[in-house]
């Protein structure tokens, strides 16, 4: 039978960092059962028989998110061999708060004392032998981002597998001890003496989980409850910030004498704080960073690289120390020639195959440096500060600050940024996130945003930050207007955070995590671009041609092709976009499939960037662009939405509500622009017209409320129209 190893810990104390060291690559994920929080467990290295269990990052075993949910249930039910609890020792008060709690449970336990360099680094001094004691369990010093330590950790596990269970050691204040003897005599005196403890405080906390699943009788609850609200009277608190009180007085008490700090005042990571978190200043030094990690990863080192890709590798060749090499479309060609290959099978591999994944594929460059930047700055611990930043703002538009996180992780792919919605505790500010994670760039739209730039623009520096704060910017109004709905209406979540300290990251953790996302995206490329590009090429290849019958076509009759008449099947709705051909319309809606998809079906059309600026213009270009940033995403995340909602209808209204709010955008882009532009055509100035009398509607909607609320309700939706409920 396996031993179970439970790691827990707090978020952003290193516990993931620690998971991989134990386990390497010996993992596997899914979902805990009955609930969608990510599962991931391992086994740890040498040990086959330990099973390693990473639990979801929490700061209490109170239930009220669905990781504390999973957590409590997993330690409970299953009853892990030995908890390994990670706390991240420059932040000692707030972490050993959990560490109390995980105690109760009467399961041995090792502390893994991470982060024990920035530690002496700071020059303060911990005794850990001292800690053990006053602990009970065993401490244990290491660095999980240098990888210190872990040999050390990883024995201590191994011998507490097979202890008897640990009696609590922590006390409370008098009032608080006498309370919970009465409930132990009461109620658990026929349990275990190890768990009695941990039932005790969460019967005088009033969990309800834990009265339901006791079954107390009502006349011994009753009795009870008078020296619950005894202690509240004494302590003129609720029972449940007592116990918060105590506990934090008791880890104030463990403390003394064990942690000395040398600096009282304000550490480096609160200096920089002020600065990068500062109320005015915050906001405008997120949009130069990123503005940074676009410019240099489309438009400066990005292009240079995607350049000597798309040219060179995957065009005429490239030189390499004076030797002139073929690009890979010229040696297959070469290789097809020189075997006689059958024309209809060179080109189903030239203008299929290597056209269309080729064209993703020289994306590759930028995609990687835009992970290695993003890696850095979630590594260094900027990242969750721009959480909080933009928490002031996304509050006055109904949202939190958690929702930029889903939004954060999207960045690489949509389907993990939707997921990460669950950690959010309200109802309708989890579906608003989950709505409009999608809108900010994932890596499957950089290879899009900059076929555009590059084909349309010159490479100009400014498209790639337009497009990220774009989506932002689609975030915010969406916030605006789905919370004037009744199904979304009602106040944002609170939003709490644990700030890491700013460190250096490792360069082999950064390497590693741009590594991770960037072959995901080559994967994709090699599995569903692929299949996709041979369907394309077939579609394109074959048609109806004039003199009738079915056959495969000419490049001048692509006109007569299956693909053409699919996509004139769908043109007309984007003509008022501005791009109302058959090959946007096909490229646009092979998007759905996977984003990538879009430049892989502008190359097989047009075969290259040059092809793509002959068809558009910058006009239509940039509202082509609006568009497939905005409308609805590719299958997969469409599939996690699904997941997420639970609902077929709220993936519908999702979906449409997508697709409609990002048709009106780009509406909105191609006529305003094109009515001050220079293409002041009748049509224009009529759509034009329409276009402005959106946006005024929608500045009413926003800044008049009242005029629109003259039933006197809430919400502007009718009542019988409610058919979303919450």
């Amino acid at each position: 039978m396996s031993t179970k190893i439970a790691l827990a810990g707090n978020p952003n104390s290193g516990k993931t960092t620690l998971f991989n060291a134990l386990t390497g690559s010996n993992q596997f994920v899914g979902n805990w059962p009955g609930v969608t929080v990510e599962k991931k467990e391992g086994r740890l290295r040498k040990k086959e028989d330990v099973i390693v269990t990473d639990l979801p990052g929490i700061y209490s075993l109170s239930p009220y998110t669905p990781e504390e949910v999973v957590a409590r249930r997993y330690l409970i039910d299953e009853h892990p061999d030995v908890i390994l609890n990670i706390v991240d020792a420059s932040n000692l008060e707030r972490n050993l708060y959990l560490t109390t709690q995980l105690a109760e449970l009467g399961i041995p336990m090792v502390v893994a004392m991470n982060m024990m360099d920035v530690v002496k680094k700071a020059g303060d001094t911990i005794d850990l032998a001292a800690l053990s004691r006053r602990l009970g369990c065993p401490v244990v010093p290491i660095s999980a981002l240098r990888g210190e330590g872990v040999p050390e950790v990883t024995e201590a596990v191994l011998g507490a597998i097979g202890m008897p269970p640990v009696i609590p050691q922590h006390s409370f204040g008098g009032a608080v001890e006498h309370a919970l003897a009465h409930i132990e005599e009461a109620v658990l005196h026929s349990h275990p003496v190890e768990t009695q403890r941990f039932y005790a405080v969460k019967i005088f906390e009033r969990d309800e989980a834990v009265l339901s699943r006791l079954s107390i009788p009502a006349e011994t609850l009753a009795h009870i409850e008078e020296d619950i609200k005894g202690c509240e009277r004494e302590l003129d608190d609720d029972a449940e910030s007592i116990i918060t009180n105590e506990r934090y007085e008791f880890v104030a008490r463990l403390l003394s004498g064990v942690y000395r700090k040398i600096h009282l005042g304000l550490t480096v990571s609160d200096k920089i704080d002020r600065v990068l978190t500062n109320r005015f200043l915050g906001l405008p030094i997120f949009g130069l960073i990123m503005f940074l990690v676009y410019f240099l990863s489309v438009t400066t080192v990005g292009t240079w690289a995607t350049d000597w890709m798309n040219d060179g590798v995957f065009g005429e060749g490239f030189s390499l120390f004076g030797l002139q090499i073929p690009g890979i479309p010229v040696l297959i060609a070469n290789g097809l020639e020189a075997i006689g290959c059958w024309e209809w099978l060179s080109s189903l591999i030239l203008d299929g195959i290597v056209a269309g994944v080729g064209a993703v594929l020289g994306f590759v460059p930028q995609i990687l440096v835009l992970f290695l930047l993003l890696a850095f700055l979630e590594a260094c611990g900027y990242m969750a500060r721009i959480a909080f930043v933009l928490d002031r703002i996304f509050q006055r538009f109904g949202l939190s600050g958690k929702s930029f996180i889903p939004m954060l992780i999207g960045t690489g792919c949509s389907v993990p940024g939707i997921m990460a919605s669950r950690t959010i505790e309200n109802e309708s500010d989890r579906r608003i996130t989950v709505i409009t994670t999608s809108f900010v760039p994932c890596s499957a739209k950089l290879p899009v945003i900059a076929m555009i730039a590059s084909a349309l623009f010159g490479g100009a520096w400014w498209v790639a930050p337009v497009a990220y704060f774009l989506g932002i910017g689609a975030v915010i109004l969406s916030g605006l207007i789905l919370k004037r709905l009744h199904a979304f209406s009602g106040a944002a979540s609170p939003f709490v955070m644990e700030l890491p300290a700013y460190h250096m990251p490792r360069p082999s953790a950064v390497l590693r995590s741009m590594w991770e996302r960037g072959w995901s995206f080559i994967k994709k490329a090699g599995t569903i671009i692929l299949l996709s590009t041979v369907v394309l090429w077939f579609l394109m290849s074959f048609g109806f041609p004039k003199g009738g019958g079915f056959r495969m076509l000419a490049e001048e009759e692509v006109e007569r092709s299956l693909l053409a008449c699919f996509g004139r099947g769908f043109a007309w709705l984007f003509a008022p976009l501005g791009f109302g051909t058959w090959s946007a319309a096909v490229a646009t809606i092979t998007g759905l499939i996977a984003k990538e998809n879009i430049v892989g079906t502008l190359g097989i059309v047009f075969g290259g960037q040059a092809g793509v600026a002959m068809t558009f213009t910058k006009l239509s270009g940039f509202s082509f662009l609006t568009f497939n940033l905005l409308c609805a995403p590719c299958f997969a995340a469409i599939g996690a939405i699904r997941r997420e909602m639970r609902s077929g209808k709220w993936t519908v209204f999702a979906v449409a509500y997508q697709c409609v709010f990002a048709w009106l955008v780009a509406f909105a882009v191609n006529q305003l622009c094109g009515l001050f532009g220079a293409a002041t055509t009748g049509a224009h100035w009529t759509g034009g017209i329409l276009a402005i009398l959106l946006v005024l509607a929608v500045v009413l909607f926003f800044l008049y409320p009242r005029i629109l609320k003259k039933t006197g309700k809430d919400t502007l939706i009718p009542e019988k129209l409610r058919f979303f409920k919450k």
